[in-house]
């Protein structure tokens, strides 16, 4: 069959679009296409959601009840599917919708619009759409926006655990609501994590412990994660993420036994930073006394003198403290020699570096 009679068959009736289509592109070759393809892409957590469609224009033409009908579900852009893609479970306004890959439709009305999620995403358009694919409809209200000539989307509001993916084109908005469990997808991806080779080394139990505290979810893991990375190796590091958990279980005395041992563990600059944290909490006292037996044990370490200096500004005595402070300044490192520098003439001019 010749290549002009095959052309030819694809204007018999009920194919007349694809005519309209073949003289924009080709069936063959790649070349430009009038409607650009984009796609815009939004993090949730660590749940990631793709939008994957191509940009119509409005050129000079009557959009909405027009190019775009109210009452016939439109493909939300042009060309192939629009498609959207979750990593993990979300809910869309509310509604719950599992991960995977849709097609992206929509049923344009006056005053309400239906945003539908298909199964299937390989199709051409709308033209095939089948209702009985649908995973999720939800209903939304369109709003007034500004001008897009080129049909776009985006992703706005961005909070911890939801975002807003808008459709905008002409002076048209269409947003719906993704939310994602994050505490949830968190939990699930922690414990797939944890069985691979993750799982042989200390700091990823660690980090997990302290991921969870962080985000003030599910502190009994938290707590199991922490004796795990100990199990793995006793340190510092996971002994003082043990206390920390503890204290926010309420258990003040385990907690304190967790940091005594922590702390029994560290280096001398892991116990000055230490109590250089409690300072930024308020504790100014028992910051002073860790200042002070580290001092004991380790006299000839620079920043021991910055917490002796630390010490005397306390007291009134900054004479003493900035010479405290220079002999801290003396042994400093080249990279803290300029804050160090600034902490001696602050002193020089009797400011509380305490505060």
């Amino acid at each position: 069959m010749s290549r002009l009679l095959t052309r030819t068959l694809f204007v018999l009736p009920g194919f007349l679009w694809l005519a309209s289509l073949a003289q924009a592109q080709s069936f063959v070759l790649e070349l430009p296409r009038p409607s650009q393809h984009a796609i815009v892409a939004q993090r949730i957590g660590i749940t990631d959601v793709t939008i994957n469609y191509h940009r119509p224009l409005v050129n000079n033409r009557k959009v909405w009840g027009g190019l775009v009908p109210y009452g016939q579900v439109w493909r939300a852009g042009a060309n192939e599917n629009t498609v959207i893609e979750f990593s993990t479970p979300v809910t869309v306004e509310g509604q719950p919708l599992p991960a995977g890959r849709y097609g992206l439709h929509m049923l344009p009305g006056e005053n309400e619009w239906t945003v539908i999620f298909s199964r299937n995403s390989t199709s051409w358009g709308s033209f095939t759409y089948d209702q009985k694919e649908d995973a999720l409809r939800v209903t939304v209200k369109p709003q007034a926006a500004e001008m897009h000539e080129a049909l776009t989307y985006d992703f706005a509001d961005p909070k911890a655990d939801s975002t807003v993916a808008t459709l905008e084109w002409e002076k048209l908005a269409v947003p719906f609501k993704i939310s994602v469990n994050v505490n949830q997808v968190m939990d699930d991806s922690l414990h797939r994590q944890l069985r691979g080779l993750a799982q042989y080394t200390w700091m990823s139990w660690d980090d997990a412990a302290n991921y969870l505290l962080a985000s003030k979810s599910n502190l009994d893991e938290a707590l199991k994660y922490a004796n795990t990375s100990i199990d793995n190796e006793d340190r510092y590091d996971n002994e003082i993420t043990k206390s920390a958990v503890l204290k926010a279980l309420g258990r003040k005395d385990e907690a304190q036994a967790a940091e005594d041992k922590a702390l029994a563990l560290a280096s001398p600059l892991q116990v000055h930073i230490f109590a250089r944290g409690l300072q930024g909490q308020g504790q100014q006292d028992r910051a002073f006394q860790i200042f002070r037996v580290n001092a004991q044990k380790h006299p000839d370490q620079w920043f021991i003198h910055s917490g002796l200096a630390r010490i005397s500004c306390s007291q009134g005595d900054f004479a003493a403290a900035a010479k405290e402070m220079k002999l801290a300044l003396a042994g400093a490192p080249d990279n803290q020699k300029t804050y160090v520098e600034g902490l001696v003439k602050r002193l020089e001019a009797k400011e509380d570096i305490n505060k």
